[in-house]
């Protein structure tokens, strides 16, 4: 045969053959072993090598279908594992060079033609060449071609991201590839000259760009997953280590130095040194010039480009010693962004406003660094370089000043930096730099308004660390008092500049802050107030000066009587000044008659806020002084005399503010009022300061207070009503028409308590209404503001609700209630809402005083008239009760003749958004008549209405259980049995299941939907907490539970076919409900018998004489429902509770009867045969149910209850069958470990049954089965299920208390299972995917072993086999999301011998040290410090491994003395890990506190040996580590005991 073949050299090589039949025989060739030519996989590979190259070298004409099938044939030979068979036997094969060029070449030309198709297999065979060490040596040997295939691959994936198709995976994956072969050889390159030409010359651009699409690119979810989630990433990284170690090798560095400092390169000359040829900063500088990439995109690329090569450059060069040098660095790639031409004159309209915050962003990085790495040294820069850096800074400063970009956040933020180097830097511009980045920034959206307050805030801290804030205002004043820019200067103080106003204020000495504010007070009273009337540009300036003027005064240390006098008596004078200088002029201005056209005018206006603002600051703080230091005597009482008599009787504006008339008041009052602004806020919180004051007094004047509250209301109540809002942002100076609804609505909440009693109740129902109002547009907006920290009228009611207060303020309570009930009305179709008879038009009606149970215990009764008044009172009192109770009539007869009003889908979703608003409302705390108000809604509102047929059923069913959610929340409070008052209890129950049951046939499609099993739940949760509180109440129990029974019994299906009461078809979801009212009433009255005393055996008579008809009408339900079952098909999850409630019931009924394990004294045949039946069908079923964990759950519980009855087992089954089923069920496909662990509680009660209750004999066989499951044969044959049911059954076990023989049996096996898990481990841990599905089982299972061992373990080899676990267990190259339970299981493990098996521990301590030296070493690897931290629950999963580490450290230093002489070894481990890796500070914090412990039993002569031993760099981390022990926890220690007794 082998002659035969033996001719297919030659045909390859002839010129006769057809390409069509030389691939054909080259592809037989290659996979049949037929074919015997010498080397015949190495002349294969040089035929298709040869017959590309001389193709691409123009010899023979091909088509090209000929040539990509040669490409196909090249890569499925070296993708094929014939040969990779051959290399790893030791063959040599190669390819030639040429090959390499020819595939630079095809790269090359799908760039120049800017298409990628057809280039799949020349990728392919690249990533194959590539990957096998063999091939690669092409590339690897001739570094020219590997830059030059990086280099092409780059331009590719560059051209792919620039285009809009989608990426794909292939082309990164080789370009990842490529890019590690690459920087392999580029470590071992000795000629760092070379290696940066060859980078210099053809890697920089394309990796720059590169770098830049990979970032900037907008990922879809077209684009590949692997590629957007990882690859780019990992690309990016290694661009950063390719530009670094090629551009900025130690080497190097002379080179960057001699062309970086001139004067340097002279010195060393003088010194004979040779000059360097190398230019590397004007190359990098001409490469970053050129135009490689699209005009659009350069500056971007560039931007992005120069951070990255500094920081590059900083981590390369930067020590304290070459600080100059990375600043030249950085001057000359400054250059290189187009911010430099501006300094050059270039005109600012050439950089658009992206293009500015592009360069301004890489500004912003660059100064950063500058920053961050302690570049600027002021002192050194000014002694010894002639200030080269602050020229350059400053330069920086005037640049960004004198081209504004406001809207741009980097440009505050660059500014910040500069500020951050030096203030000096920035101070000659001072005033413009407060005008252009404050005072007249038009910065108003959140993204730059961040960045501007953090510049400022700098400012006012460097400013108050200097004692210079009078400097520093001086030149706001300067720019205040320049002409404003327009109407819209936005506000002086936002709420966090005022904050950190306050901070600064804080530290300044009272002084200086009163130097600033008596220059603002002379300034406006010499310079503003003359030249106000009738200019709006001076109003502007008043306003802003009033309102810093404000901040100050409101955010500066109050005085008190440790203030010294001189400051005291000096803020007096102030305030004295600013009343007669400023104030009172403003008011005579103010108080002139105008016309009407004359009120409108923007100058008024903002003098009138001015005004207002100014003289609200005035009183608070002269109030606050007066109150708080003694030394201080207001201007008011030093003007007393002035003071009439009726304006301190009637509380007028003499009394807190003098030298304004009542008349004057009155006038700047009514023009106040006029605007919606700062005045008429301001009028409101001095209207409220009165009130604080007369609630001062001894004797509080009642009109005033109701006159002053109801003041406010009106103030604002035109404003509100018309329903338009914005956000505010507490800035009292910058109230609009807009925010002034805001304002006020905040300012009447927060001081609701102070206002409610003395407003009217039609006061209160307006607050409720409104309330309401805003709630319901809130809930509407919830996603439409942006603002953080702006207060909207949605907020501030919604703060109400949640706050505590509410529920105390019972009337607003109340009108709240009745308001929500109306809306509920409004909701309704037109024709019920005109209907005054239906129930929530009566629970809302104005003319019953729903109130009067709170306000009847205050109101004073005149002792003469005392009995009609008291006649009058009990009328009043009893008219609400009269009303609920025709209302629950009503629901009755409503619910009975079953006309519901018909919602739609709209009218629907609105009275859910209702229920959400009363869920706010503290439903347990309400008085008894809103109690029952509350509860008849939610009844109405479950019998009286119904969904329109095209509704959304998931809407629906979301609807109904939000009212049984509230309705159980009713049930809750103290009030609850309020509603019996008005209802019999058997009234309520058939009314609500009339409704469900009528309301089920629309549901009979969404049995399967988590929203219908939610709504059963809430269902049976509410008939449960019904029914309880009927028993426990004692009153009608049995009528109300017969009433009830007799109801549901009505509702029962016929033998054959199931009819209801009107003898209308049946349904599934009806049938569900009505079971699990039968459960439901069944559970609660068994429950109810088994808690009952021996002495109260009547009332267990009556309950157990009506559980009977129960029971057996449940049976029959039961029955019935498993009849109507298809054949094979699986049970219903909802009949599960029932059956086990009913079996539940049968015994607990037994129990009471006395009876004594016979099933047929109790039960008839027939149910036993029911339970038997359901049994075998559960036991069927179990292993099949996959992880559908509320059937598991719900199987589990029944089995618990059936198998504590061994006698009900059906034939000769015993508790084995149980554990194999159970067996099977935890080796199904499904069946996970997080599974197991949500029915591990269900799971050990079944086991504590079946354990309990089996014979010593079945016991032995249930060992004998979780033995089989341990046997090494499992994991062999790839039975991981087998394996883990078995660990998992040991565990249960663990967890069951077992005596006797069973315990004896147990123990007796114990060694063998622990050898057994051993082994299972050391095998599983070969297989990264079982290291959570059965690794982490075993270490649960050992731990749990050994803590229920303690005391009978007594074989140390057995114990000491744990230890063989832990180190065959991986800790390293874990996923993150295993790395945690690994992590804990041996921990646990560790833990478990330490406490509980000490004698062992002594014996075994090299296995032990080592086993936790791993778990050290492991946590040290993760915590170490990142650039990026990346997830934050990754993080938290290291912190608490970490703490754990630190506790086993501990407990060895404080439980374990034997363990002192190891301590220096676990030291020395430490501190050779330390050396290593650089710890993330929180991760170090709990290693070092750990370790510090073990330090506290080293001896001297411990720490002259480890001085002594340990390596010299190991040595300085030891040094560095004890001196902080010393320093912090030593010291500690010691100043500690000193202290203990």
């Amino acid at each position: 045969m082998a002659a035969i073949y033996s001719g297919i050299y030659l045909k390859l090589k002839s010129a006769k053959t057809s390409w069509e039949d030389k691939l054909k025989l080259a592809r037989f060739a290659w996979i049949s072993h037929q074919c015997v030519l010498p080397n015949k996989e190495q002349v294969l590979l040089d035929w298709v090598s040869h017959a590309l190259v001389s193709y691409y070298n123009k010899k023979p004409e091909l088509e090209n279908e000929v040539v990509e099938k040669l490409w196909a044939y090249l890569d499925n030979v070296i993708h094929s594992k014939r040969l990779q068979n051959l290399l790893k036997s030791g063959k040599t094969v190669g390819l030639s060079f040429s090959i390499a060029q020819v595939i630079n070449e095809r790269l090359s030309e799908a760039c120049s033609q800017k298409t990628q198709q057809n280039i799949g297999t020349v990728l392919s065979c690249s990533s194959g060449i590539l990957s096998t060490p063999s091939l690669s040596i092409i590339y690897t040997a001739k570094c020219e071609l590997l830059v030059d295939l990086l280099s092409k691959l780059s331009k590719l994936a560059c051209q792919q991201l620039a285009s809009d198709d989608a990426v794909g995976s292939q082309l990164f994956s080789v370009l990842q590839l490529t890019f590690a072969q690459y920087l392999l050889i580029q470590r071992q390159q000795t000629n760092p000259n070379r290696v940066f030409g060859q980078v210099s010359s053809h890697l920089l651009q394309p990796c720059l760009l590169l770098r830049h699409l990979l970032t900037a690119r907008s990922w879809t979810q077209a684009d590949d997953n692997h590629v957007r989630q990882h690859l780019s990433r990992e690309i990016r990284n290694q661009v950063e280590t390719l530009l670094q170690a090629g551009l900025f090798p130690p080497e190097l560095f002379s080179s960057y130095k001699e062309e970086l400092l001139p004067e340097q390169e002279l010195q060393e000359k003088k010194k004979g040194a040779l000059k360097s040829l190398l230019l590397p900063v004007k190359t990098v500088q001409t490469k970053l010039g050129s135009g490689f990439c699209e005009p659009a995109l350069h500056g971007a690329v560039v931007a992005g480009s120069v951070s990255l090569l500094y920081k590059l450059f900083l981590d390369a060069y930067c020590k304290a010693e070459n600080h100059l040098v990375c600043f030249h660095m950085l001057s000359r790639l400054f250059g290189c962004l187009r911010l430099s031409g501006l300094q050059q004159g270039m005109k600012e309209d050439t950089l658009s406003p992206a293009d500015w915050s592009v360069e301004l962003l890489a500004l912003e990085q660059l100064l950063n660094l500058v920053l961050s790495s302690d570049i600027y040294n002021v002192a050194s820069d000014r002694i010894r370089h002639k200030e080269v850096q602050f020229g350059f800074y400053r330069k920086l400063a005037q640049m960004l000043m004198g081209h504004s970009q406001a809207s741009i956040p980097a440009w505050f933020r660059c500014l910040k930096l500069l500020m951050s180097l030096n203030h000096l830097i920035v101070e000659p511009d001072l005033d413009d730099l407060m005008a252009s980045t404050w005072v007249d920034a038009k910065a108003s959206e959140q993204r730059t308004k961040k960045p501007q307050e953090a510049l400022i805030s700098t400012m006012f801290q460097t400013y108050s660390k200097l004692r210079q804030f009078p400097r520093l205002f001086e030149e706001v004043l300067t720019v205040l008092c320049r002409p404003a820019a327009d109407e819209l200067r936005l506000p002086i103080f936002s709420a966090g500049l005022t904050v950190k106003l306050r901070e600064c204020l804080l530290e300044l000495p009272p002084n200086q802050i009163l130097d600033i504010l008596c220059l603002f007070v002379e300034k406006c009273q010499t310079l503003i107030i003359p030249a106000l009337e009738g200019s709006a540009d001076t109003a502007l300036k008043l306003l802003s000066v009033s309102s810093v003027l404000h901040a100050f005064l409101f955010n500066m240390r109050s005085l008190d009587d440790v203030t010294p006098s001189p400051v005291v008596l000096r803020t007096q004078s102030l305030l004295a000044k600013m009343q007669k200088g400023i104030i009172q002029p403003l008011m005579e201005l103010l108080q002139a008659p105008r016309r009407k056209e004359e009120k409108s005018d923007l100058w008024l206006r903002k003098a009138s806020d001015s005004a207002l603002l100014l003289v609200y600051t005035w009183v608070e703080v002269d109030t606050l002084f007066g109150v708080s230091c003694s030394k201080y005597v207001s201007p008011t009482a030093e003007m007393a005399g002035a003071v009439t008599e009726l304006a301190a009787r009637h509380w007028g504006i003499s009394a807190f503010l003098p030298g304004v008339e009542e008349q004057c008041w009155e006038r700047v009052m009514e023009l106040a009022n006029s605007f919606a602004s700062t005045s008429k806020y301001c009028l409101e919180l001095l209207t409220l300061q009165k009130m604080k004051m007369i609630l001062m007094q001894t004797k509080a004047d009642l009109q005033a207070l109701q006159h002053a509250a109801a003041f406010i209301l009106k103030s604002g109540r035109s404003s509100m009503s018309r329903g338009e809002s914005e956000p505010w942002d507490e800035d009292i100076s910058a109230i609009s028409d807009l925010t002034y609804p805001t304002a006020h609505w905040h300012l009447v909440i927060s001081n609701l308590t102070i206002l409610l009693p003395y407003i009217s109740l039609k006061d209160v129902e307006y607050i409720a209404n409104v309330l309401l109002e805003t709630l319901v547009l809130a809930k509407a907006q919830e996603a439409a503001t942006d603002q953080e920290s702006a207060i909207s009228t949605g907020n501030v009611s919604l703060g109400l609700m949640h706050s505590s207060f509410l529920p105390e303020m019972k009337v607003l309570h109340c009108a709240f209630l009745t308001s929500l009930i109306r809306q509920f009305a409004g909701v309704l179709p037109a024709a019920a809402r005109d209907s005054v008879d239906l129930p929530l038009q009566q629970l809302s009606a104005g003319s019953i005083p729903w109130h009067e149970e709170i306000l009847a215990p205050f109101r004073p009764v005149d002792p003469l008239e005392a009995p009609s008044e008291n006649k009058l009172l009990k009328d009043e009192l009893s008219l609400p009760w009269k009303t609920l109770e025709k209302v629950a009539q009503c629901i009755v007869l409503l619910a009975q003749n079953g006309c519901p009003v018909i919602l739609k889908e709209s009218q629907l979703e609105n009275c859910l958004g209702l229920l959400e608003i009363a869920s706010l409302l503290k439903l347990d705390s309400l008085l008894p008549s809103d109690c029952t108000r509350c509860f008849l809604v939610l009844l109405s509102l479950l019998a009286n209405t119904k969904a329109s047929v095209s509704c959304s059923k998931q809407l629906l069913l979301k609807f109904l259980s939000t009212c049984f959610h509230l309705l159980r929340c009713l049930q809750a409070g103290r009030n609850a049995s309020s509603v019996f008052k008005v209802f019999h209890a058997s009234d309520v129950l058939e009314v609500v299941m009339t409704s469900q049951l009528r309301a089920s046939k629309f549901f009979t499609d969404v049995l399967t939907v988590p929203v219908w099993a939610q709504y059963l739940q809430e269902v049976q949760a509410f008939l449960e907490n019904f029914l309880q509180m009927i028993i426990e109440r004692r009153q009608s129990v049995r009528l109300n539970l017969e009433k009830f029974m007799s109801f549901l019994v009505s509702c029962k299906p016929d033998v054959g076919a199931a009819k209801s009461k009107g003898g209308k078809n049946w349904n599934p979801a009806a049938g569900q409900l009505l079971l699990m009212a039968f459960t439901t009433l069944c559970h609660v009255v068994t429950l109810y018998l088994q808690q009952l005393p021996e002495k109260k055996l009547q009332s267990a008579d009556v309950l157990s004489a009506l559980l009977e008809p129960v029971v057996l009408q449940m049976v029959r339900t039961v029955e019935h429902g498993l009849q109507s079952n298809t054949p094979n098909q699986p049970l219903p999850v909802a009949f599960i509770p029932s059956v086990t409630t009913l079996l539940k019931a049968d015994l607990s009924r037994a129990v009471r009867k006395g009876w004594q394990k016979e099933p047929s004294g109790f039960l008839e045949q027939p149910r036993i045969k029911l339970y038997q039946k359901f049994y075998s069908q559960i036991l069927r079923e179990l292993p099949c149910a996959g992880s559908n964990l509320q059937f598991l759950q719900s199987a589990l519980q029944f089995l618990t209850v059936f198998c504590s009855v061994p006698e009900l087992y059906p034939g000769k089954e015993t508790a084995v069958m149980v554990v194999f089923a159970i067996k099977k069920l935890l080796t199904g496909p499904s069946i996970t470990t997080q599974v197991i662990h949500s029915m591990e509680e269900e799971l050990t009660e079944v086991l504590v049954q079946l354990l309990g209750n089996c014979s010593a004999e079945e016991f032995y066989t249930i060992m004998r089965l979780v033995l089989q499951g341990l046997e090494m044969r499992n994991v062999w044959q790839q039975k991981a299920k087998e394996v883990l049911s078995a660990v998992t059954l040991t565990k249960l076990l663990l967890s069951c208390p077992l005596s006797g023989d069973k315990e004896k049996a147990f123990w007796f096996a114990s060694p063998q299972i622990i050898t057994a898990l051993a082994m299972q481990t050391k095998e599983a841990c070969q297989d990264q995917s079982l290291i959570s599905t059965i690794v982490v089982p075993i270490l649960e299972t050992v731990a749990a072993l050994l803590r229920q061992g303690e005391g009978v373990l007594l074989n140390p080899h057995h114990v000491s086999l744990a230890f063989s676990i832990l180190l065959t267990v991986p800790l390293d190259h874990v996923k993150t999301e295993e790395y945690r339970d690994v992590f804990l299981g041996v921990h646990e493990v560790l833990f478990s011998i330490v406490q509980c098996h000490p004698k062992v521990l002594l014996k075994a301590a090299p296995s032990f040290l080592n086993s936790f030296h791993r778990l050290v070493v492991s946590v040290m690897h993760e915590g170490r410090q990142k650039g990026d931290r990346g997830n934050t629950d990754e993080f938290e999963v290291i912190l608490k491994c970490a703490h754990l580490v630190e506790r086993m450290y501990t407990h060895i230093a404080a439980e374990m003395e034997d363990f002192t002489v190891f301590s220096a070894f676990i030291v020395a481990q430490y501190v050779t890990e330390l050396q290593k890796v650089t710890l993330h500070p929180a991760v170090k914090k709990h290693l070092t506190e750990g370790i510090y412990h073990i330090l506290d039993l080293c001896i001297e002569r411990d720490i002259k040996f480890l001085n002594v031993s340990l390596p010299a760099g190991v040595r300085e981390v030891f040094k560095d580590l004890y001196n902080d022990y010393n320093h912090y926890h030593k010291a500690k220690k010691q100043g500690e005991e000193k202290y203990t007794a």
